[in-house]
């Protein structure tokens, strides 16, 4: 899959216009580990995310944007080559090689084309990579990868959250924002344009955050789910039950969590947002410092979302909304406006995004579609949904739209179940609508619209 000199197969006047100047755009690529669309911009009033908020401001926030699985590994697996997990093997830990060898990531295709390419943090599961935590993948950069972290302040024992009285700098995210920092310094003096990855680790668990972002929120005032129980008519197999929270000190073995240990928990994900927002901060501040603001993509994303307590869950692992919902915001400042398109887009979506907005050819590997022409209008389209995978007894295939989620369970050759949820009804997924009479031709036109975007569901499109 040599995807170098592949053939252009996605023309628009923006693509052209950006191929016709005399300066390529840089890309800063900026990522957040378990974050789901807790954000001012995005209708959070009780979050404090002023950066996140200004950068949503000048760009385009996609507010009906999934992650293809919710899990760490095969989400970034697939966001990097625009690959459906079924495509690239990847639908656990596993590298994302081994079944594509020639595979070109995002990053690395850039690095083809003229880039110089750089990374810190966790842009790429460690765990789904040759180079694992230390040089990540090596054929994605031309700079020598760097972890950005050394000796972080870490708790005695094993909390889900903390909330020591640090600097930023002893924190995680802020050492790997000193190291993006010092990128961005060594790239401004370069003569390629660059692609930079900025990886954060907030807020996955445990949720720990320096004190001053605890101290941003009255935890009197936390909210809890509405909605903990499971849905009416609703499927076990659907449901992981906190199982990655259960692993933490005090954290019960079974049932719903005590209210005051659900304030805390969810206390700590705010802060933790908060902090990740602090080091959004700062490298929006340097990037005008070096004044790069003008010329320079930025694409600021989380890689799943994240129950907190709704239908008694916490954590990811599920195809249901508070599962696969990411935040995913994208600036072009040539063509700066402020828009939130709720429409659907994927995360398989931003590879040939990219490579439009760059002037660049969209390589043939890519399954994704170019929501390009979704910048800057709230009310452009580019498909009618979007699918996420799961795999719980069955491998689950999750279709959302504008309105609804379509959910086929797959077992052997045939669907044994499905859910249908509407949310401009039912927000809150507090029923399962499939066994409805009078919902039978609209999940008819449901499941025709899913196989029609399946590219790359295997599984899928074998089953009627």
């Amino acid at each position: 899959m040599n995807c170098k000199r592949a053939p252009f197969l996605a023309i628009s006047l923006l693509g052209l216009q950006a191929a016709a100047e005399s300066e390529r755009p840089n890309i800063l690529f900026i990522a957040s580990d378990d974050m789901k669309p807790l954000i001012g911009a995005y209708g959070d009033t009780f979050a404090q995310t002023p950066h996140l908020d200004r950068l949503a401001a000048r760009g385009t926030a996609f507010v009906n944007a999934h992650c293809q699985w919710a899990v760490c590994g095969p989400s970034r697996a697939s966001l990097m080559t625009s690959l459906m997990p079924e495509t690239t093997g990847v639908t656990g830990f596993k590298p994302m090689r081994a079944k594509i060898p020639d595979v070109v990531t995002l990053p690395q295709y850039f690095r083809d084309n003229g880039y110089a390419t750089a990374a810190t943090g966790k842009l790429n599961d460690p765990r789904c990579v040759e180079g694992g935590r230390a040089t990540d993948d090596p054929l994605s950069w031309s700079i020598p990868y760097q972890a950005g972290m050394s000796n972080p302040w870490k708790p005695a024992g094993n909390p889900p959250f903390a909330a020591p009285d640090i600097k930023d700098n002893q924190h995680e995210d802020g050492q790997i924002c000193d190291t993006g920092l010092d990128l961005l310094e060594k790239l401004a003096k370069g003569d390629e344009p660059f692609f930079l990855g900025v990886g954060f680790k907030k807020p996955h668990l445990p949720f720990i955050a320096p004190k001053k972002q605890w101290d941003l929120y009255d935890r009197a005032q936390v909210p809890l789910a509405v909605w903990q129980k499971l849905p009416v008519n609703g499927l076990e197999r659907t449901w992981n039950k906190a199982k990655e929270a259960r692993g933490y000190d005090g954290v019960p073995e079974e049932g719903l969590f005590p209210e005051e240990l659900q304030r805390e928990m969810i206390h700590g994900y705010y802060a933790c947002v908060s902090m990740v927002d602090a080091q959004v901060g700062r490298l929006l501040e340097k990037l005008d410092e070096l004044g790069l603001t003008d010329n320079t993509i930025i694409v600021f994303w989380g890689d799943h979302g994240f129950h907190l307590g709704d239908h008694g869950d916490w954590g990811k692992h599920t195809n249901v909304e508070q599962g696969t919902r990411v935040p995913f915001i994208v600036v072009d400042p040539r063509n700066p406006a402020s828009v939130k398109n709720a429409h659907p887009a994927g995360f398989i979506d931003l590879y040939p995004t990219l490579c439009e907005l760059a002037g660049l050819d969209i390589p043939d590997q890519v399954q994704g579609r170019s929501l390009v022409p979704m910048l800057g209008d709230p009310d452009a389209r580019v498909r009618n949904g979007i699918i996420s995978l799961f795999r719980r007894d069955g491998m689950g295939y999750a279709y959302r739209t504008d309105r609804y989620r379509y959910i086929e369970w797959i077992k052997g050759a045939a669907v044994d179940a499905r859910e249908l949820y509407d949310y401009e009804t039912d927000p809150d997924e507090t029923e399962n609508l499939a066994g409805k009479r009078e919902y039978k031709d609209l999940i008819e036109t449901l499941a025709e619209q899913m196989r029609e975007d399946a590219v790359g569901c295997d599984i899928l499109l074998k089953t009627k």
